[in-house]
């Protein structure tokens, strides 16, 4: 039996992108999607519901990330979900969260004077247009929860 774990997603940040480093210097930053959906009831009314995701983002697109994303800013993400699981400290229950782990995205509009910006894994070879897996860093240098270093392509 085959497993199969991919997200997409497109919306706004809900706040500025978080950023930290790992202590071997790997970028991770943390941001908060608003993902909204919108629909006509059999009524004829319009209803609107909106999604709050956060997204876990690794190594140089992090940094790409919070150099140029801000609270409000459109950004579509592609990656996997993840269950985040811990012990409360002040209740001892243990608690979950699920996320995404950030594998590519692009931002959505472009800067003036430029052309629209995406961070993707490189194409493969061969005609096809699908990109490749994000590159890993090493695995000393990552907790479990991963990412993936991918290069700026400018």
């Amino acid at each position: 039996m085959a497993n199969f774990n991919k997200v997409m997603l497109m919306g706004n940040l809900t706040r500025d992108p978080e950023v930290r480093y790992t202590p071997k210097g790997t970028a991770i930053a943390t941001i908060g999607m608003a993902v909204n959906r919108t629909w006509t009831t059999e009524s004829g009314e319009k209803k609107e519901e909106v999604t709050f995701v956060d997204v876990d983002v690794w190594g140089k697109q992090a940094e790409t990330i919070g150099q140029y994303m801000s609270k409000g800013k459109p950004i579509f993400i592609e990656g996997r979900l993840k269950l985040d699981s811990w012990d409360d400290k002040e209740s001892g229950q243990k608690r979950s969260k699920l996320k995404v782990v950030c594998e590519a995205f692009q931002f959505i509009g472009a800067p003036k004077g430029n052309a629209e910006f995406s961070e993707k894994p490189p194409a493969r070879t061969g005609g096809g247009s699908r990109p490749a897996p994000p590159a890993r860093p090493a695995e000393e240098d990552v907790p479990q929860s991963g990412g993936g270093d991918d290069n700026i392509p400018f």
